[in-house]
């Protein structure tokens, strides 16, 4: 899944164990902009270092997978946990940073066109 939104709040890497390590961070989603959504994602192990090119504020595309666990509580009760599990971030053209597009010479469409003495009727 993708989405984009623009980054709110970024904390740092967590060592959980020795081996798992995972960083969170928010994001504004405005799929409807009078109603924005703030979704908190979560990146892990190697993958925690993309979010250090980023500051908040900055526009960016999400590709993320939906994960959800179920945990069978010591009481006898079930619960259910859901994460958005971030795997790729890209900033949005026009964040800081991201340079401009390439120039390319496109001089035929500088061709003025705005005399109709060419014209056929």
């Amino acid at each position: 899944m993708t989405i984009d939104g623009k980054l709110i709040e970024k904390s740092p890497t967590q060592d959980v164990t020795d081996s798992f390590k995972k960083r969170e961070f928010v994001v504004e989603y405005a799929e409807n902009p009078q109603y924005p959504e703030f979704l908190k994602f979560e990146l892990i192990q190697t993958n925690c270092q993309q979010l250090d090119g980023f500051e908040v504020g900055d526009e960016m595309t999400i590709s993320f997978n939906l994960k959800g666990r179920k945990w069978n509580d010591p009481k006898g009760g079930t619960k259910y946990f859901n994460s958005l599990q971030a795997w790729r971030l890209d900033k949005k053209s026009g964040s800081a940073d991201t340079p401009p597009p390439p120039q390319t010479d496109e001089g035929w469409m500088k061709e003025d066109f705005s005399s109709d003495e060419d014209l056929p009727f």
